[in-house]
C-alpha cells in the first residue's frame, strides 16, 4: 500500500507533519511567529473579519511561516555543509533571513490594513 500513488502521497504528508512539528519543536523563531499567528487569529474572530480578510490573513501567516521554514532550513545545510565561519556561507544566511523580513513586513502590513479600521485608526 505504501508504495502505490496514494501511499506515497500519505508518507509525504506525514513527513510534512513531521517537519512542522519539529519546527514547531526546536526552532525559537518559528515558536514566536507561531504565537503571533494565535494572537492575530484570535483578533480576526474577535473583529469578525471578513471572508476577503480572513484569505489575506491566512496567506501573510502562510507566507512568514513558510519563509522562516525556509531560512531554517538553509541555515541548518549552511551549517552542515560549512561548520565554522565563512564569509559566503554568512552571506547565504543573510539573504535566507530577508526573505523572512520581506515575508514580515508584507505581513505586518496585510495586519494593519485589516486592524487599523476596527481600532478607528484609519
Amino acid at each position: 500500500m505504501w508504495n502505490s500513488f496514494l501511499g506515497k502521497r500519505l508518507k509525504g504528508c506525514f513527513y510534512a507533519t513531521k517537519g512542522a512539528l519539529l519546527l514547531l519543536k526546536n526552532e525559537a523563531s518559528i515558536q514566536v511567529q507561531f504565537f503571533i499567528a494565535i494572537v492575530i487569529t484570535i483578533a480576526g474572530f474577535y473583529f469578525e473579519i471578513s471572508s476577503t480578510e480572513w484569505m489575506f490573513q491566512i496567506f501573510a501567516i502562510g507566507l512568514v511561516m513558510t519563509a522562516e521554514g525556509l531560512n531554517t532550513a538553509a541555515e541548518e545545510i549552511a551549517n552542515f555543509v560549512h561548520p565554522d565561519f565563512h564569509n559566503k556561507i554568512g552571506y547565504i544566511k543573510d539573504v535566507a533571513a530577508g526573505a523572512v523580513f520581506f515575508a514580515a513586513i508584507a505581513a505586518v502590513i496585510v495586519a494593519c490594513i485589516i486592524y487599523f479600521p476596527k481600532f478607528g485608526w484609519i
